[in-house]
């Protein structure tokens, strides 16, 4: 198992300061707008992310599970540079699935952004026997990168 894959990383160039992309990473609410695999709905009225420990929840969709909420758990900040949570179902702990943004100024307006997706925490056999990881593709993290710039330049 060591040697199986248990991240996927993109990254690209966006033509937007730091600041402005963590602003809209940091809003749930704009998430939806940023998700290239198209599972998340809406976010549940929650705070701006601001720290680590906090909790924002989302509403989501997929074909398989129907629809469902996620309690994603804040594990990075550093304001203008990281945002990483953890994932798990509303209600539940998170079982070691993580989403890793990270911002590299370039200059006053261009920044290189790294999307992770990380599974390799996951330990529980219950949930790596039915989880197929990795749930999201590398085309789906790529198209949340093009989303992330569409909608930095669009609002």
């Amino acid at each position: 198992m060591s040697n199986e894959q248990q991240t996927i990383t993109v990254s690209r160039i966006i033509d937007a300061p730091a600041g402005d992309l963590f602003h809209l990473l940091s809003n749930p609410e704009r998430h939806h707008e940023v998700d290239g695999s198209g599972m998340v709905i809406s976010d549940e009225k929650t705070n701006r992310i601001a720290a680590v420990g906090d909790v924002f929840t989302m509403n989501m969709h997929n074909a398989k599970m129907g629809d469902y909420k996620t309690d994603n758990h804040v594990t990075g900040f550093d304001h203008n540079k990281l945002l990483a949570w953890q994932t798990a179902v509303a209600g539940t702990e998170p079982t070691g699935w993580e989403w890793v943004w990270e911002l590299q100024a370039l200059g006053s307006d261009s920044t290189e952004v790294t999307l992770t997706y990380d599974w390799a925490k996951v330990t529980d056999p219950k949930i790596l026997k039915t989880v197929s990881f990795p749930v999201i593709s590398k085309e789906e993290l790529e198209e949340s990168l093009n989303k992330l710039a569409a909608a930095v330049s669009g609002g």
